[in-house]
């Protein structure tokens, strides 16, 4: 990798279905220590387009480049690791919120740390003694929280959030903002995010804005 390589570069993303174009071309550089948002409105691709970066849709226009090398020649599960999606509604495993959290661990081969996961559910305002609730108990916040924290166990390169503070309150919406926030800072994370929250807004040095025709990347000031 060269060391002017963006982290992620992508080059007219574009994805159509049967005649019907989903996401117009997109264009965008994205690099270590970013906290970029992506905004647009209903139908503009957002999340088409989180799911193509996050390798999980193939885009079927355009080129996309992890660290200088295109994705496609990439081992999909080695790149899902270092670019992470959250998805808008959580999809959760198991039984309990320990096997989710448990989950980054398996996928490794490395024993779980119980103290670690009950820092980071202190952290983002649950109780240590949740490990053992169980899924299908969770309220939406709870879940949306849980899903995060699935994707924070070992740190991606790169994060992408789809709408991941909708079901939550003013207050704990704020936390996760400082979290992710203090995470670019403090770790060169780069993030993409997906939301209309002004509080959100107010965190990224960057905005895309997708529309129905065009994208624009612009700088923007944190307030």
């Amino acid at each position: 990798m060269s060391s002017s390589a963006p982290l992620l570069q992508l080059r007219d993303i574009s994805f159509s279905l049967n005649n019907r174009t989903l996401l117009e071309p997109v264009s965008f550089n994205l690099n270590p220590g970013e906290f970029t948002l992506l905004t647009g409105p209903s139908g503009s691709g957002k999340s088409t387009l989180l799911k193509i970066i996050a390798s999980l849709q193939t885009p079927t226009g355009g080129t996309l480049h992890f660290k200088g090398e295109d994705i496609t020649g990439l081992k999909p599960e080695i790149y899902r690791q270092q670019v992470s999606y959250c998805f808008q509604t959580p999809t959760l495993f198991g039984e309990t919120v320990q096997d989710n959290l448990a989950l980054p661990y398996d996928i490794r081969g490395e024993k779980s740390d119980v103290s670690t996961m009950k820092q980071w559910l202190t952290k983002v305002h649950l109780p240590e003694d949740m490990l053992q609730k169980k899924i299908l108990e969770l309220s939406g916040g709870e879940k949306q929280r849980v899903s995060l924290l699935r994707n924070l166990q070992f740190l991606p390169d790169v994060l992408l959030l789809d709408e991941i503070t909708s079901a939550l309150d003013e207050e704990n919406k704020q936390n996760i903002n400082r979290i992710i926030a203090d995470l670019v800072r403090d770790h060169s994370l780069a993030v993409l995010w997906v939301s209309h929250d002004q509080n959100e807004i107010r965190h990224a040095q960057h905005v895309i804005t997708l529309n129905h025709h065009t994208e624009e990347k612009t700088p923007h000031e944190p307030a």
